[in-house]
């Protein structure tokens, strides 16, 4: 062991054992320079305390002057630069404070606070401070803090603002038909969006910060009365539970509550939607929102969800129905493709008609690999190929993947590395691998797709078949916040299944599901089916 190495663990150890860590906070992972005591009433110490918690930081903005015509009271106005909206703060809480002589019989009450927040100050959102942690909070957040000498306390003012992502259409859900608007990364502006479509006063929200470093502001969000109250406090559970730096994105809390780790299939929707995120709070599931992420998660999860887009429910029946079975279909491509082919070519020759193993013959007769490394050389081009041109500026990443295949796959046929049939074969994989609605399904997909490669060129269809019933037994082994993941299949649950697979009329749909909202069934009243004018009479028993 390098000697710096072993004085850095003996670093470690020693600080754990003092209860503190490497990066000076204690364990609670609040910042040792941040004051956590209660604030005195002397106005200088504690602007002096502020700026040495915050390291003298310039973009912490403090406004020094004087309240009152006759009192002349030193007092204080701090906020945080491009996180507050500078015209709010300037024009319509400093002009109100200052030269305002109204303000003199206040300052001379014993509650100056409470007497400013309730006649003096006209902006809503107004919170009284008593402490450090509070006040940092309210700051950190876009709040501005307004402090008077000799009064103990502050007050917290929402003046909150900002740059924000102007709410456009999502570049990763596009739809036919729908709405445009998609999240961003406020969390005020997305929820807000979610209530423009339930109006309803049982739609709560349970707002909290996690990040012992960050402080992320993170909402968990249900229709009380639809939602199943265990699965709600399940939910919660798991987020207080959380003990973390840093929450940068949803994704932290995807991976930290989430029930199973070692899975490849995704046990947590995310969507950057709000129609989306509404449709499934009404059939009782919840959403967690989190401040500087555009996807909003969705829980309890089912397997068949990821293969349902937004529009489905916009469009008839029948051509939803027939559009989800082409998904699933895409999917079985996308995941047995390549699979198949290995497995025809190389053990089941006998299944392929004879004029067209006699052209794959031909084709392979110069190809020096066996299918199965064909296959894998060839896969492994077109992940890169993908890779790339994701990563890459957009102008020049649709060039390389756009060339590249082409070039490289023509390229690899006159070279005699691959034949033409498996450039074909790969090519309608990929392809099919983008139809697929939910990103996070069709990569467990391309990972699982290299596993039947293997199976396939080992034992055939034999293997294709075994590693297929493995993957169903390990798909009815997941469960989403204690719901089974290939619901309403297994278990099944004959009057969930018109909204699986296939897609009954809306006016058939007549139930939530049973597994996620185990009361307030019932989402419609009777009689929905649209019928002319006198036969509804005569389905509600009265005479045409």
């Amino acid at each position: 062991m390098p000697f710096w190495w072993s004085k850095y663990v003996k670093a470690v150890k020693k600080n754990q054992k003092n209860g503190s860590n490497l990066r000076g906070s204690d364990t609670s992972g609040t910042a040792k320079e941040i004051p956590i005591e209660r604030m005195g009433t002397s106005l200088k110490k504690r602007l002096d305390q502020l700026k040495k918690a915050t390291g003298n930081s310039p973009d912490f903005v403090i406004h020094e002057f004087i309240i009152g015509r006759e009192a002349n009271v030193p007092a204080a106005m701090i906020s945080l630069d491009g996180l507050d909206d500078p015209k709010m703060v300037n024009e319509n809480l400093l002009e109100t404070i200052i030269n305002n002589p109204a303000i003199d019989p206040y300052l001379e009450s014993g509650n100056v606070l409470d007497d400013l927040m309730k006649h003096a100050i006209k902006i809503g959102g107004v919170k009284t401070v008593m402490n450090w942690n509070d006040l940092f909070s309210h700051l950190l957040s876009g709040d501005t803090i307004l402090m008077i000498d000799q009064v103990y306390g502050a007050l917290s003012i929402s003046t909150r603002g900002g740059e924000r992502r102007a709410v456009e259409e999502p570049a990763t859900e596009v739809t036919v038909r729908g709405p445009r608007d998609g999240f961003t990364e406020s969390i005020q502006v997305n929820t807000s969006l979610i209530r423009k479509r339930i109006k309803n006063p049982n739609l709560w929200m349970e707002s909290m910060k996690i990040g012992e470093v960050t402080q992320t502001e993170v909402s968990l969000m249900y229709i009380k009365g639809i939602a199943n109250d265990k699965v709600i406090e399940e939910a919660r559970k798991r987020l207080k539970r959380i003990k973390i730096d840093s929450i940068l994105e949803s994704g932290y809390i995807e991976q930290l509550i989430e029930d199973k780790s070692f899975t490849s299939f995704p046990t947590m929707y995310h969507t950057e939607r709000p129609d989306k995120v509404a449709a499934n709070l009404l059939e009782g599931r919840f959403a967690i929102l989190v401040d500087g992420s555009p996807f909003v998660l969705i829980a309890p999860a089912v397997f068949i969800q990821f293969f349902q887009s937004a529009e489905d429910y916009y469009s008839r029946f029948d051509i939803a129905t027939a559009i989800r079975f082409l998904r699933v279909l895409v999917f079985m491509i996308s995941l047995i493709g390549p699979a198949s082919y290995v497995a025809a070519t190389t053990f089941h020759q006998e299944m392929i008609p004879t004029q067209l193993i006699f052209n794959l013959t031909a084709q392979r007769e110069a190809i020096p690999f066996p299918a199965f490394v064909e296959a894998m050389l060839m896969e492994i081009v077109f992940e890169i190929l993908r890779e790339a041109g994701l990563r890459l500026p957009k102008p020049i990443g649709q060039t390389v993947s756009i060339v590249g295949a082409l070039v490289i796959g023509q390229a690899a046929v006159q070279a005699g590395l691959v034949s033409p049939a498996m450039v074909i074969v790969v090519s309608i994989t990929a392809i099919a691998s983008f139809a697929t609605p939910a990103f996070s399904i069709a990569i467990s997909a391309r990972l699982i797709r290299f596993l039947f490669m293997f199976l396939a060129a080992t034992f055939g269809f034999f293997g294709i078949i075994i590693g297929s019933i493995a993957m169903v037994i390990h798909l009815c082994s997941l469960r989403s916040f204690g719901v089974p993941y290939m619901m309403p299949l297994a278990p099944f649950v004959g009057e969930n299944i018109g909204d699986a697979i296939l897609r009954k009329p809306l006016w058939a749909m007549k139930e939530r599901p049973r597994l996620v909202s185990q009361k307030n069934i019932m989402r419609q009243g009777e009689n929905q089916r649209p019928m002319p004018p006198g036969r509804q009479n005569q389905g509600n028993g009265d005479s045409p």
